[in-house]
């Protein structure tokens, strides 16, 4: 019918690595290009599992050997509550038996010393309660040392930033090569023009 608008067609054209396939309108540079991108994505899949397990590795035995020595130098001693800490306005809720409320407390550090610090301790507890703390050899309260699931966690995370790196640096590569395959097109269409435009402006 007049005005009838064509049904779609039934397959589209295929365009999928449309740089590998053979076509009249395919440049070199452009098999240039898709060779080159395939190579490094063959190379970031080659390279991935490698750099996990360096990254990995050498993350483990880091902090491994950290937590060794916060092990040694670090002390769990009992602190005496200077005040009493804080109540929460809810003291039966879940969220009450999370909460802690940053309290002043007095303990003897390593070199015998009394000293007075601010820790983190459950609501309404009144002064003079106990609570475990842990000091460092300069006396001072510090987080208690890694654990082993610590440090599985930070070799862990280690090695997935080392493999979004691989990733990162073929895209980097790719896109840089793109721009100067781009370059090196613009600038052969700025010769082949300079050699057409004569035919199109000059008058007969």
């Amino acid at each position: 019918m007049p005005g009838r608008t064509p049904p779609p067609p039934k397959e589209l054209p295929h365009v999928t690595l449309w740089r590998l396939r053979r076509n009249p309108l395919r440049r070199r540079s452009d098999l240039v290009q898709a060779w080159m991108g395939l190579g490094l994505v063959l190379a970031a899949l080659a390279a991935t599992p490698a750099a996990m397990f360096l990254a990995g590795d050498a993350s483990y035995h880091h902090y491994s050997r950290t937590a060794r020595h916060q092990a040694a130098t670090r002390h769990h001693i009992t602190a005496t509550l200077a005040e009493d800490a804080r109540r929460h306005p809810e003291p039966a809720s879940a969220e009450a038996r999370k909460t802690r409320y940053p309290t002043k407390v007095r303990f003897t550090g390593p070199d015998g010393h009394t000293r007075t610090a601010t820790t983190d301790v459950r609501p309404a507890l009144p002064r003079g309660s106990t609570v475990r703390v842990w000091v460092g050899t300069d006396g001072k309260l510090t987080d208690p040392p890694m654990g082993p699931g610590q440090v599985r966690s930070r070799a862990m995370g280690t090695a997935i930033l080392a493999a979004l790196g691989v990733h990162a640096t073929a895209a980097a590569a790719y896109g840089a090569v793109g721009r100067l395959v781009q370059r090196r097109n613009l600038a052969a269409w700025d010769t082949a023009w300079a050699e057409t435009a004569p035919r199109w402006t000059t008058s007969p």
